[in-house]
């Protein structure tokens, strides 16, 4: 005689349902959904000054697509900029 090691209750479960940890509000992984794009207009840090990182990208994605952009803009108007750009250019 064999026994099973798991119980009525789980034998319709898949594997992978069998060792996902039991969660009980916001998850992490597959099927989470896309946590990470926020609204610019939400973000804390939205109005401090764009990052040496979205300013090179800017540059580069200005300079593409033939146009000149304000220097000074925030975090949050980079971003929008970046997200407009890449579809401009192809390369979002």
């Amino acid at each position: 005689m064999t026994t099973s090691n798991t119980d009525s209750n789980d034998s319709d479960r898949s594997d992978a349902d069998q060792n996902a940890p039991e969660t009980q509000g916001e998850v992490l992984g597959a099927g989470a959904g896309n946590t990470t794009e926020k609204d610019p207009d939400d973000w804390v840090t939205g109005d401090e000054p764009m990052t040496g990182a979205q300013r090179s990208y800017l540059d580069t994605l200005a300079r593409e697509a033939g146009e000149t952009l304000a220097a000074d803009i925030t975090k949050a108007e980079a971003s929008e900029e970046i997200d407009r750009l890449q579809g401009k250019t192809g390369r979002g």
